[in-house]
């Protein structure tokens, strides 16, 4: 019965996985002539700029005329629409209150609130004019990339689907920040498209095998990168008792799926990244509560994370060595499922008791971090995983939580945070902590006596660190999925992660030079 099932299940979930973005660029560096609409994003309500002085002059002083008159009206406006300026049947103006800083993460803002801005107006070309002095060819790429991350949709299952956006960009700067944007950028929302991609799929559709398909596909032709994956029987061999205890409930096999990229030679140290996947999680035998469950289909959410910053990576050609492990399973009530009471054994030798079935991330990582140290001696190792409702009443979705055993180590993600727009926010590491996880019938047991309970959980993954090794806990519980859209991420999963792993490996590749 249960391989029929499989058999079924796998023959729905043959859908494509080709990254295909709904926001379209072309550039210019003059206002094109038409008959149509055009959009400006001006820093200055009335002294106006090259481009702004020529949809002026071609509207013979009709733009400025009723940009006065709207502005006598209402001198705080930041959205305006005009009707019959020269060539133009409709000219949409936005406002800045100041000129974004220079810091490419407002640049990204200011493109993601373009794309808001122009939701429903973009379905042919539309020209969107940047009339702010100064701008820089590197400023209007970040925008391109903010104007790319707010316009995804997932639309796969919909009959309806949203219109793709098409723009094309207006400045002096624009064929260079297209260059721009095409070289590097673009290939950062190839992997935060990829991780929301797999976040939202259904668990139906998407369980170990499928997951680890589909990312194959997405590293076809991408140069300097090797893929591994292990299955059940070499689990065993390598006694990753706690990855496939996870698994055991489910009729999906578990896999741990490794990329590796090597950007420079072989006797440089990898960075190591580690991405909690459970592809469904029903809290197995400890079942959840039927509200909300359905959002567990993006508990992999740590692992889309790593194969989107590990495609990012590699498209962009990173002067740096990083290996990418994804440990897959589904968490799943069965006959055959661990229970509370359970020890399960790890790879390292330490015994596990299982108090909750349900605080399963910390096994699949367990087993997967003391792997990557075995087999790839890295100089940094990073986790993340939507692992702890803990996470999110401390910080909401305003920020991720990071532990390290080093403040200086966590102030400096914290820095990363602050670059890449995904922020961070420590919670600590205590001695106690380790004391509230070990078991009088197991080495340790898997959950603690209660709060703090991201600390708790980072306790477990910590077990299974070298001390000696820089290492990076993140839970990104509060912030994988927004409830609310912001500036360049609409409502729905995130894909958060990229952006700060990409970053922090930009940082790497330039101290490892």
């Amino acid at each position: 019965m249960r391989k029929l099932l499989t058999t079924a299940l796998a023959l729905f979930s043959v859908i494509t996985s080709a990254f295909a973005t709904p926001v379209n660029f072309n550039v210019a560096e003059r206002l094109p002539i038409n008959d149509g609409k055009t959009a400006i994003v001006m820093s200055d309500s009335l002294s106006l700029s090259e481009l702004g002085q020529q949809l002026n002059q071609t509207s013979n002083g009709e733009f400025l005329r009723q940009l006065k008159a709207a502005l006598s009206d209402d001198e705080h406006a930041m959205h305006l629409t005009f009707h019959g300026v020269g060539n133009f049947n409709t000219v949409y103006v936005k406002l800045l209150a100041e000129t974004p800083v220079r810091e490419n993460v407002a640049w990204q803002n200011l493109g993601g609130e373009i794309t808001a801005w122009l939701q429903d107006k973009a379905a042919k070309p539309l020209p969107v004019l940047f009339d702010i002095p100064g701008i820089t060819a590197e400023q209007q790429a970040n925008a391109m990339l903010g104007m790319t991350l707010r316009g995804y949709h997932f639309s796969r299952y919909q009959q309806d689907k949203p219109l793709d956006q098409h723009f094309i960009l207006v400045s002096s700067v624009a064929s260079e920040a297209q260059q721009i944007f095409n070289q590097d950028l673009v290939h950062i929302a190839d992997g935060i498209y990829l991780a929301r991609d797999m976040a939202n799929e259904p668990g139906n559709a998407v369980y170990p095998i499928e997951f680890v398909d589909r990312i194959k596909a997405q590293f076809k032709g991408v140069d300097n990168v090797d893929i591994k994956v292990l299955n059940v029987r070499q689990m065993r061999k390598l006694n990753m008792g706690a990855l496939l205890g996870v698994g055991r409930g489910s009729i999906h096999e578990p896999r741990l799926l490794v990329i590796e990229y090597n950007g420079v030679n072989d006797g440089h140290a990898p960075i190591a990244l580690v991405g909690k996947g459970v592809t469904f999680d029903t809290g197995g035998i400890s079942l959840k509560p039927n509200n909300n469950m359905w959002t567990m289909k993006s508990d992999l959410s740590g692992a889309a994370a790593v194969a989107g910053t590990m495609l990012a990576i590699a498209k962009r050609e990173a002067p740096v060595n990083v290996v990418g492990l994804m440990p897959l399973a589904e968490n799943m009530p069965a006959e055959d499922a661990i229970r509370p009471g359970d020890v399960l054994l790890t790879m390292q030798g330490t015994s596990i008791e299982i108090i909750s079935t349900d605080a399963e991330g910390r096994l699949l990582l367990a087993d997967a971090v003391y792997y990557a140290q075995q087999e790839y001696k890295p100089r940094l190792l990073v986790n993340i995983a939507t692992l702890t409702g803990s996470a999110v009443r401390a910080l909401s979705d305003e920020y991720a939580a990071v532990i390290t055993r080093d403040f200086a180590l966590a102030q400096r993600m914290m820095s990363i945070g602050e670059a890449s727009g995904e922020h961070v926010w420590p919670l600590p590491l205590h001695p106690n902590h380790f004391k509230q996880i070990k078991s009088e019938t197991a080495d340790i047991k898997n959950s603690g006596a209660g709060n703090p309970g991201a600390s708790i959980g980072a306790a477990v993954v910590a077990t299974f660190v070298d001390e000696s090794l820089p290492w990076v806990h993140l839970d990104i519980a509060g912030v994988d999925y927004l409830t609310e859209a912001n500036s360049v991420t609409p409502r729905g999963k995130a894909g958060w992660g990229v952006r700060f792993m990409d970053q922090l490996i930009r940082q790497e590749s330039e101290t490892s030079q």
